[in-house]
C-alpha cells in the first residue's frame, strides 16, 4: 500500500471522527499530530494526511458546495458520515491538489468506499466525484 493510500485512510479517519463526534476537525487533527510525533515510521503518510485535512478545513465551504451541487437530491446531512468524509477528501484532491491525477483521486475514494461504507456507496461516491471533476 502506498504512502498516499495510507494517508488517505488517515485523513478519512480524522474527518470521520470529527463528524461523528461533533468535534472540530482541528481538534482531532491536533490529537493525531501528537500521536504521529511518536510514530516516526509513519511520517510519510502523516504528512500527506495532514495536507489533505488542512486543505479540507481551509476550503470546507467551497468543497461542501460542490458536493451538494453534484450529489443529486442528497443533502450532506442525509449521506453516511463515511461518504461525507470520503467526498470531502477526494473533492479537495480534485479541486486543489494538482499533483494527484483526478482519476487517481476518484479511484482511491471508490476503493475506500468499498472498504468502509455501504454497498451503494462506491457508485454514489464515483458519480458525485466524476461530476465535480467534469465541472472543474
Amino acid at each position: 500500500m502506498s504512502a498516499r493510500t495510507k494517508a488517505r485512510k488517515r485523513a478519512l479517519d480524522i474527518l470521520f471522527q470529527a463528524d461523528v463526534r461533533g468535534d472540530e476537525v482541528a481538534t482531532i487533527l491536533a490529537a493525531e499530530a501528537k500521536r504521529a510525533a511518536s510514530e516516526p515510521a509513519r511520517e510519510a503518510s502523516w504528512l500527506y494526511a495532514r495536507e489533505i485535512v488542512d486543505g479540507v478545513i481551509d476550503n470546507r465551504e467551497a468543497i461542501d458546495e460542490q458536493i451538494t451541487t453534484f450529489a443529486k437530491d442528497w443533502s450532506l446531512a442525509r449521506m453516511p458520515a463515511v461518504d461525507r468524509a470520503l467526498l470531502r477528501l477526494a473533492a479537495w484532491e480534485i479541486l486543489y491538489n494538482d499533483e494527484v491525477p483526478t482519476a487517481v483521486a476518484i479511484d482511491e475514494a471508490v476503493e475506500l468506499a468499498k472498504e468502509f461504507s455501504t454497498d451503494d456507496s462506491p457508485s454514489f461516491v464515483h458519480g458525485v466525484l466524476a461530476r465535480i471533476a467534469r465541472s472543474s
